[in-house]
């Protein structure tokens, strides 16, 4: 039986977090409610916190004129006002980060003075332990390329970013000095940075840190921004690219490797590495894809190996009326003339990741579903994952994650909108049946009979948008306006025995994903709940891989 190393890296509270495009935020303050168990740190931030200049008598929070030649998606000429800044009033006991404005405040006098009358708002708004960390500049590394429009020349460098950032970060402290000094203090006053788009663009993470970026260690959170593709990406598939678990981890692990290069040749501590902006599908994701239950896997994959691998914290983006519908945002915060207010599927991933962890410090680890020796050092398709959850520091093991990403389509074309025909006598498969992959592992020998629970993500399909429950639990708002609503046709409170030997067995559907709940009494005290439904283990054991425990060949039903 082969072992494989373990990694122990534990989570920070809130790894679920979000980031809000800083031209939407106005309207997301209104509607936030019960998200995860710890409250989400919020990031104001985004494109448009570059395109943002200030006008001391504008009536209203936010004026945004759409140019569509730069983006059908968000405002690219924005002004705002005094009152922008009480949205951050609304949300109670939530952390803020406030992105100021590189992009413009960098070569243009009124971005300048955009910086001048914003910080002493913001910091104002921001006090009383609102503030989680300042922004400044989003993506510089795209400045010179920008498809919305470059903002810098083609000579664009890091040595050129780092000056800019030194000339803002701090004439932004002197300002909080002046007029909160409160924040001013090694405790409150720091930036995620450097906010590059990627690990492939113009300007390189490790050379900017290089050529200075931290050197008035004032950075205490390295954030890099991830997408998975591209909307309009060519080849781009649920299954082949958002419910692959290689695509996902060959993404991650290219900021892994960033982070360590930038680690190797620091002479000083490197700040906790982050995810600051990250979601499925750039420019705003796909119909039939990003919007998707599927794309709610691949959330759950997505924050998890992010974890397993060192990420402290995710901020899933979004903002309002990202084209028609709102492709890969976790809910509509307001009805407008493209698209109603609501839950969209993406949030369930959320909400499924939090239940995952629980609400203390976690350990994550990744537990391989395939032998080294039964792949290539490259696979192109993994459609199935696994992770175990310890306590801190890695000391007991209390759930097991699994997800079945073999896609299951029960809509017309896979868009979710149209049901599939009835079967027929020309077609009786119509939908086909939905595979199972039962899923074994070996825990430790002491937990034999042992009652434990199981909860599932479920939804009639991976093209699904609607009809998603996590254990039971709808948060659709036609429901009860977002609150949970427990369904009354979903099996809930299901009980495994654990086997001779140590042996669980689970079966999982196609295109869902299962958590193991292994301290079955204290999930009770925290709402497990529901009916007992005795589930049959067969403990005939075979060979397999595992980390923490042993994972047994999962096979088809």
């Amino acid at each position: 039986m082969k072992q494989v190393a373990l990694l122990y890296t534990l989570t920070s509270p809130a790894l679920v977090s979000y980031s809000i495009e800083f031209s939407s935020f106005p309207e997301f303050a209104d509607n936030i409610g019960h998200i995860i168990g710890h409250k989400p740190y919020i990031r104001v931030g985004g494109n448009t916190q570059d395109y943002a200049l200030y006008d001391a008598s504008l009536p209203y929070a936010l004026n945004g004129t759409f140019d569509p030649a730069r983006s059908n998606d968000y405002p690219t000429t924005i002004t705002i006002g005094p009152s922008y800044f009480e949205a951050y009033n609304t949300w109670k006991d939530v952390k803020y980060y406030h992105g100021f404005n590189l992009g413009l405040g960098g070569n243009r006098s009124s971005g300048w003075q955009t910086l001048l009358d914003t910080v002493p708002l913001a910091c104002k708004a921001l006090g009383g332990g609102k503030l989680y960390v300042w922004g400044y500049g989003n993506e510089p590394d795209l400045y010179s390329t920008s498809a919305q429009g470059p903002v810098r020349p083609s000579d664009w460098s890091e040595d050129a970013y780092v000056s800019q950032w030194h000339n803002g970060t701090r004439q932004i402290k002197a300002l909080i000095e002046e007029h909160c000094p409160e924040l001013a203090g090694e405790d409150n006053y720091g930036y995620m940075a450097p906010s590059f788009a990627g690990v492939g663009n113009r300007l390189k993470a490790a050379a900017a840190w290089e050529a200075g970026l931290n050197d008035d260690q004032n950075v205490k959170l390295f954030s890099t921004h991830n997408y998975i593709s591209g909307a309009e990406t060519p080849g781009v598939t649920l299954q082949g690219t958002l419910m692959n678990h290689a695509v996902t981890k060959r993404s991650v692990d290219a900021h892994v490797d960033e982070y360590n290069t930038v680690l190797s040749q620091s002479t000083n501590p490197v700040p906790p590495l982050i995810f600051g902006e990250t979601n499925s599908l750039y420019n705003q994701g796909r119909p039939g894809l990003s919007n998707t239950f599927g794309a709610a896997l691949w959330g759950l994959d997505f924050n998890l190996y992010a974890a397993s691998v060192g990420f402290k914290r995710v901020h899933m983006h979004m903002g309002t009326n990202y084209r028609l519908p709102p492709q890969y945002a976790a809910w509509q915060p307001v009805s407008t003339a493209l698209t109603t207010l609501g839950t969209k599927a993406p949030y369930y991933g959320s909400i499924a990741v939090a239940a995952a962890l629980g609400p203390t410090p976690a350990t994550v680890v990744e537990i391989p579903l395939t032998p080294p020796s039964q792949t290539s050092s490259t696979p192109s398709l993994l459609p199935e994952s696994a992770y175990a959850i310890y306590t801190a520091h890695g000391t007991r093991l209390t759930r097991l994650i699994i997800l079945n990403l073999r896609t299951y389509n029960t809509t017309l074309n896979g868009a979710g909108l149209e049901p599939l025909p009835p079967p027929s006598d020309s077609d009786p498969a119509t939908p086909p049946p939905r595979g199972v992959v039962e899923y074994a592992f070996r825990l430790p020998a002491e937990m034999a009979s042992r009652v434990v629970g199981v909860r599932r993500l479920m939804a009639n399909g991976s093209d699904a948008i609607t009809g998603i429950s996590w254990d039971g639990w709808s948060y659709n708002y036609e429901l009860d306006g977002g609150r949970p609503v427990r369904l009354g046709n979903v099996t809930v409170g299901e009980r495994v025995v654990v086997g001779e030997g140590g042996v669980v067995r689970v079966g999982v559907p196609d295109a869902s994903a299962v958590v193991v709940d292994l301290d079955l009494e204290e999930e009770e005290e925290e709402g497990l709940g529901g009916d007992v439904v005795d589930v049959d283990v067969d403990a005939d054991v075979g060979v397999g891989v595992g980390v923490g425990v042993d994972v047994v060949k999962g096979k088809g039903k």
